[in-house]
């Protein structure tokens, strides 16, 4: 038999403040703790990702491999140098195009804006961690491939960056820095819940909020 209050509320009394905010804590706890594991989910590899690549962009110049040259040369078909020599403005490469010089090549430009200066056709293939080019020279007839290949880490710092690393990386970039902000504040919105109850919260972080402010100060600002 469950024990009677010994201070039960009156009938119609009024509920006191704690009473009234011990509910809404709890609510804004439960709320904070979803968004919080949820952000955290989903963010999980890409704050690996670039917290990791966050080191290696900072001694880039150790942890870098030395790019590996490689350079090829292909002899383009004579009806194909002919209907590229016919482009002069910019234009994307139709389909016939673009096959007949995956066909001779084995690049495949399928999409890409060609545009002839002089006889001439440059295009960027650069991908993170690859710097690449195709060279069309229809004055000779001739195509010039060259590839530097900087390895690994070069690429890790090349997605940190966005660097060469086309529009969908991009928006993937900016959806997760949003995630990481709501990470964040969910975060210390459960701090601020749970800072009566772990007397070292605001100590820490405040050491957290000083620290970058005094290294700039210091170190960096001048």
């Amino acid at each position: 038999m469950a024990t009677p209050s010994l201070h039960p509320m009156p009938a119609g009394a009024e509920p006191t403040g704690d009473a009234v905010s011990a509910p809404r804590a709890g609510f804004w706890k439960r709320q904070l703790r979803q968004w919080h594991w949820i952000s955290s989910a989903l963010c999980l590899m890409l704050v690996l990702l670039f917290a990791i690549t966050g080191i290696t962009l900072n001694h880039a110049d150790t942890l870098e491999a030395e790019g590996k040259n490689s350079a090829a040369e292909y002899e383009l078909p004579a009806p194909l140098v002919q209907d590229l020599s016919a482009i002069e403005d910019e234009a994307v490469l139709t389909r016939s195009q673009a096959s007949a010089l995956r066909e001779s090549t084995g690049i495949d430009l399928s999409g890409r804006v060609a545009r002839n200066e002089y006889g001439e056709m440059y295009f960027d293939l650069a991908r993170p961690g690859r710097t690449a080019n195709l060279t069309l020279d229809l004055n000779e007839g001739r195509a010039y491939h060259e590839v530097i290949d900087r390895g690994t880490i070069a690429m890790l710092n090349d997605l940190h960056k966005g660097r060469d690393s086309g529009v969908v990386w991009s928006w993937l970039i900016d959806i997760s820095a949003v995630i990481f902000v709501i990470f964040a504040l969910t975060g210390f919105g459960l701090l601020w819940l749970q800072a009566r109850l772990k007397p070292s919260t605001w100590p820490l972080t405040g050491l957290g909020v000083i620290l970058p402010i005094i290294a700039y100060l210091l170190f960096v600002h001048s």
